[in-house]
């Protein structure tokens, strides 16, 4: 099926019927609903921004087609068109009968609840929800729009080439890779008849604790505010091609500064300093052109003021006054999962606190039906305006409009086809992006570049597990409870050293346990933090933040194998910068690897030289965030600044670093 867009915008009454043609003068001449309200006069300290309109339209037009679908439809009809479920509890004939405006797919949800559905069972799960959309009873049919967290590569995807996460990313310094990234990402997601993602993530991270902290580009508001504009392009593009989706900056806004890093908690900061530190990915991704914004989980009390503002999906001053009044951004704001109950008095089903705050489309994965009879039921009380509702639905309208929506089927229409799902043309973009997100923290003695001759030893779990490379968000939400099969296009880090020196030169210990390193030419060891995603990432405060004293098997493989009089290089897979002097101490060579994904073949290209002896690549990464040197987070107790990040052209020695005691619980007024 497809909708005919220029007949409509025609005027032609067999869509509109009589009440469009009546109301529309008045819309027109009537101000926006979000202005009505009145904006605050304090939103005036915000910096304006240079939002972009990536879609070429005419804007009149567009805005008088707005106009006349929302006059045209029922209260209900509306609310449905806010209203976002999983996949898991919602059925193509729910979205006929309760005109929903969008779906998702959360980390973990899958066609047929089966990890390892296909290209054609995600198409035609698409085409299903599309075709239902279109058969509703509104004069004006609005296709529905799916969202899923694409936030390196496309992750809940069986096959897909995962890119570094963010933190890598950073570390890599290329604004124009982000771009090519985005690219590749929006293909693949269009691969699967989706068009919305829930990417970038912009936060700033400021304490490491927090389990989110590879989702951060770095702690360098700059780098921030320009990788989110140019991510957004790349995803975007300019929303004409079956190439493009709408992108959506997260999390608005600043969770990356909440109190001991805690998930979900309080923001203790100034307004000034969430202007100047925490909004500035969202000023890039404005300039990017995003035209949908994801709100945060977090409360915000405002440390000049001594003033709790509350959870921001309740902050109508950050929502409404100073994202959409005074930031210009015309698209629509989207609540997180579930994010509407934490606000006092709310519940997961029922919160007109939030929607007059300024949230349009509410993420309700099960309780969507609850939702949209207690919403309704809201507006008929007058606890929340009709003309509040009115300006979410037009919201959401004018977004699926700029996106091509209305123009065909995504499931049918112009897309990459399954050829974009793990494709030779994105493996090589990433592993290019593994080369550039290295860093090398240490290297002495000469141990890299390691000669291609000679047997290599492999230690540690890690070097074998792709989770451990994956990290969250991959294919599942935590992304820990996955196996090497369920990655057929990955590679780990100890299957690309045997690709680049043959299997017969490298063997492998988990443990290091029984092993005589003098065997070999080199030992690579490879230590890793489990996977996981926001949450269970935590390093909950006063716990230390030692590597070893995290996961002590890693300490203890490289114990048995280092001292020995062969080199050792060691490989560290983390979220975030980690204490880890004990490590680094017992390495000749020392790289933070972050969480590359799954082109471990990007590592192995910098660990060894070229058939002619010399450097095939040079590292090129540099931190993106201080690392720290102790196991609390002291004032000043930086072991590598921020920048720091060594290159076979560019050497030092760091010598023997300092390692204290082992704290277990870090003391209080130092984190």
């Amino acid at each position: 099926m497809r909708f005919d867009f220029r007949r409509l915008l025609r005027g032609g009454r067999e869509f509109l019927g009589e009440v469009g043609i009546i109301l529309l003068g008045a819309l027109l001449l009537s101000p926006a609903p979000a202005h009505s309200f009145g904006a605050s006069p304090a939103a005036s300290r915000w910096p304006l921004a240079q939002a972009r309109n990536p879609a070429a339209r005419n804007a009149a037009a567009d805005e008088a087609l707005i106009a006349r679908i929302v006059a045209g439809m029922t209260l209900e009809q509306k609310v449905g068109q806010m209203t976002q479920p999983n996949i898991w509890s919602v059925t193509p004939d729910d979205v006929r009968r309760y005109c929903l405006g969008s779906i998702l797919n959360g980390g973990g949800a899958w066609p047929g609840n089966r990890k390892d559905a296909g290209v054609a069972d995600w198409l035609a799960l698409s085409q299903r929800f599309y075709d239902a959309s279109m058969s509703t009873d509104m004069p004006v049919k609005i296709p529905i729009i799916w969202g899923t967290d694409a936030v390196h590569g496309h992750n809940n995807i069986y096959g897909a080439t995962l890119f570094p996460h963010n933190i890598g990313l950073g570390a890599a310094h290329d604004p124009a890779l982000l771009t090519r990234i985005g690219h590749a990402t929006a293909r693949a997601v269009r691969a699967t008849g989706i068009t919305w993602v829930f990417a970038p993530a912009v936060a700033v991270a400021e304490n490491p604790r927090w389990g989110r902290t590879y989702e951060s580009y770095s702690s360098d508001p700059a780098l921030v505010r320009s990788y989110a504009d140019a991510i957004v392009r790349g995803l975007q593009g300019d929303l004409k091609g079956g190439d493009d989706v709408l992108a959506t900056p997260k999390v608005w806004i600043g969770d990356g500064a909440t109190f001991h890093g805690k998930e979900q908690g309080e923001i203790r900061a100034s307004e000034a300093h969430l202007i100047r530190i925490q909004a500035a990915g969202f000023y890039g991704a404005l300039k990017g052109g995003a035209q949908t914004v994801m709100a945060s989980y977090a409360s915000w009390t405002d440390t000049a003021t001594n003033r709790p503002w509350g959870k921001t999906h309740g902050n109508r001053y950050l929502l409404t006054d100073v994202l959409k009044q005074r930031l210009g951004f015309d698209g629509f704001v989207v609540s997180d999962w579930n994010g509407i109950e934490q606000i006092p008095g709310c519940t997961k089903a029922h919160c007109p606190q939030a929607i007059n705050a300024g949230i349009d489309l509410v993420m309700v994965p099960d309780d969507w039906k609850a939702f949209i009879g207690e919403t309704a039921a809201d507006v008929r009380s007058g606890a929340i305006p009709m003309a509040r509702i009115d300006d979410a639905v037009s919201r959401i309208v004018r977004a699926k409009l700029r996106s091509g929506l209305f123009d065909g089927s995504p499931a049918t229409g112009p897309h990459p086809g399954a050829s974009a799902i793990g494709d030779a043309a994105s493996r090589a973009l990433a592993r290019e992006a593994v080369r550039k997100s290295l860093v090398l923290l240490k290297n002495e003695r000469r141990a890299l570049p390691l000669s291609r001759s000679g047997r290599v030893l492999v230690v540690g779990a890690g070097a074998d597990r792709m989770s451990d490379q994956t990290g969250g968000w991959s294919l599942t939400w935590q992304g820990n409870d996955n196996s090497n099969a369920d990655f057929p296009n990955g590679e780990t880090i100890l299957g690309a050293i045997r690709s680049t020196l043959g299997t017969g030169q490298v063997d492998y210990s988990p443990d290091g346990k029984g092993v005589d390193p003098s065997r070999y030419r080199a030992i690579v060891a490879v230590a890793a933090e489990g996977a996981y995603a926001e949450g269970d990432g935590d390093i909950g405060f006063p716990a230390t933040m030692r590597h070893s004293a995290r996961y002590p098997a890693d300490l203890a493989a490289l114990d048995r194998v280092a001292g020995k009089g062969v080199p050792v290089v060691t490989i560290l897979l983390s979220g975030r910068p980690v204490s880890a002097n004990d490590l680094i101490n017992r390495s000749d060579a020392f790289i933070a690897a972050w969480l590359p994904g799954t082109e471990g073949q990007g590592i192995a290209d910098l660990l060894f030289a070229a058939r002619n002896g010399r450097p095939a690549y040079d590292f090129s990464g540099r931190l993106s965030f201080d690392w720290p040197a102790g196991d609390c987070l002291r004032r000043g107790a930086v072991q590598f600044r921020r920048g720091y990040g060594l290159s076979y052209r560019r050497s030092a020695r760091i010598g023997r670093l300092p390692v204290g005691p082992a704290i277990a619980n870090c003391p209080p007024d130092t984190d």
